[in-house]
């Protein structure tokens, strides 16, 4: 990285989230709960295994082919949305039935942002499912920019943070950056006529204070800083201990968000004994989400509980538990209430 830029990351330890949606429900009601952006959620948790938000957006494509070069893919529909869901506010509320009636969708949608919550996979007794958070990754090489021919999108030199010049882009009835997005982390408003994505909650940023979803979430999960930051949970977990990966790293973008891979419990054989030798999540499924990389990261963390199990140091396992909350922050550990 060339000397005046530098690029926030934010780590998600997957094994500490209990899939509650603080993160989600604080974003959105901050940033997407406008006109237009029923169907946006610039965070959100999904169930795996899953299909994911939206539907099969990782069959999608986008990004950058295996020569560099950049690859459009698809642009999600309404149906992969599950669309602007309407409830019968009027008829529970206000029709005087009592309890003949319960609250639901009018317009029967078929998915959702959260359809597959709890499903997971395998068979009893070795069902699994973990949650995943995602958000727009902050991508070193985003290639929603290079899609955006009128160079609306752009990655800021002082924390890589990318951003929608809304005033460039405004009027785009096509943007190209939906499709280029490997991820389907950019969405179209109809309303507005024009992209919209995460920003790293910029506003908090720029006074000090973390992203809503870093700050609200009750399990103390997630940690940002500055990746050149060596004295920073981020560097550490990322490069010094390896433990946190991206998600799809073959995409060719560089995301800047990464992900402490999930353990898991012993399968169960026949006699439903434990059986040591084999993962209850196959490994090779964690391998497509978070690369090759996967298993080592998996050893180096069993690794480090036996040590902690047995009375041991770890800086590792010390910087997973966070005892102090406020070592999840980086330098944004600002109260909001105190900003004006």
């Amino acid at each position: 990285m060339s000397e005046g830029k530098r690029q926030l990351a934010m780590v998600f330890d997957i094994n500490k989230c209990m899939g509650c949606h603080t993160c989600t429900v604080a974003c959105k009601l901050l940033w997407a709960n406008s006109k237009g952006m029923d169907h946006i959620w610039y965070m959100k948790v999904n169930s795996l295994p899953g299909r994911g938000y939206p539907k099969d957006w990782e069959k999608m494509g986008g990004g950058y082919d295996s020569q560099g070069k950049l690859e459009l893919g698809k642009r999600p529909d309404e149906k992969d949305y599950g669309g602007s869901w309407e409830f019968n506010y009027q008829e529970v509320f206000y029709g005087g039935k009592g309890q003949k009636t319960h609250l639901a969708p009018k317009n029967h949608p078929d998915w959702g942002p959260n359809w597959e919550e709890d499903l997971g996979g395998g068979e009893f007794p070795n069902s699994y499912l973990f949650y995943l958070p995602r958000l727009c990754n902050h991508c070193s090489r985003p290639a929603c920019a290079e899609a955006c021919s009128r160079g609306a999108i752009v990655k800021r030199d002082t924390d890589g943070i990318v951003t929608i010049q809304t005033p460039v882009c405004a009027g785009c009835s096509a943007p190209l950056c939906i499709n280029a997005c490997p991820y389907k982390e950019v969405y179209f408003n109809p309303v507005m006529n024009m992209a919209q994505k995460c920003d790293a909650c910029l506003m908090r940023i720029e006074k000090g204070v973390a992203p809503a979803c870093v700050r609200q979430c009750p399990g103390r999960m997630v940690w940002i800083d500055f990746m050149d930051n060596t004295d920073g949970m981020v560097y550490k977990l990322v490069k010094k201990w390896q433990v946190a990966l991206p998600l799809h790293a073959e995409f060719g973008t560089e995301p800047n968000i990464f992900y402490v891979p999930p353990l898991a419990p012993p399968k169960i054989d026949k006699d439903s004994r434990p059986d040591y030798t084999q993962p209850r999540i196959p490994l090779d499924y964690l391998q497509s989400l978070f690369g090759k990389n996967c298993p080592g990261a998996l050893e180096t963390l069993q690794a480090e509980m036996s040590k902690r199990k047995a009375k041991q140091e770890s800086e590792l396992m010390d910087i997973l538990v966070a005892r102090q909350w406020k070592s999840l922050l980086g330098p944004y550990g600002r109260d909001p209430s105190e900003v004006r």
